[in-house]
């Protein structure tokens, strides 16, 4: 387990679709653990493998308390009900963007034993679960902005003090005790 960096903005790697897991093994349980250490030391609600650089469908989350994993996987948006609130992404720093999601999801997916998994969640964590997927998808959630916003965050995200850097290492707090 290591943290790992987190590709940045203007990465390739977060604008390509990723591609479903085939092997469930030892690389997949190291890259669940990696994602899990490296979300953590970022104080992330979530992280998703093409964010560490893996075009893999995978994604990690810890929200209201609960740590979990997916693989593979599917979502299906409960009701009709939507959300708007600010979000923000470990691969774009500093910035958050009032952005609309739906209110409830429900997930089904694989754990990174092959074991079959299945989250329902509303608010939060509805919230990560869809930026995650998103993220599998390529799609950063700057493309969920309404046109106005979404001018406004790229121009904002060009002139970012990281902007045209590959990657950034979390730092990691160690207790002196």
């Amino acid at each position: 387990m290591s943290v790992t960096p987190i590709r940045l903005y203007g990465d390739p790697v977060l604008t390509t679709p990723a591609a479903p897991v085939a092997d469930f093994d030892a690389e997949l349980r190291t890259l669940v653990a990696d994602l899990t250490e490296t979300m953590q030391a970022a104080g992330g609600a979530g992280l998703a493998a093409p964010q560490i650089g893996v075009g893999l469908r995978v994604f990690t989350w810890y929200v209201d308390g609960e740590l979990g994993h997916l693989v593979n996987p599917d979502v299906t948006l409960v009701g009709e009900e939507e959300q708007e609130g600010p979000e923000g992404c470990l691969s774009i720093p500093g910035y958050a963007y009032d952005c609309r999601r739906h209110l409830h999801v429900a997930a089904t997916g694989w754990n990174m034993h092959g074991d079959p998994v299945r989250i329902e969640g509303s608010h939060l964590l509805a919230r990560a679960v869809q930026h995650e997927v998103d993220h599998l998808d390529g799609v950063l959630f700057v493309e969920r902005l309404d046109p106005q916003a979404r001018e406004a965050a790229l121009a904002a995200l060009a002139e970012a003090e990281w902007a045209g850097m590959a990657a950034w290492v979390p730092r990691v707090e160690v207790s002196p005790h």
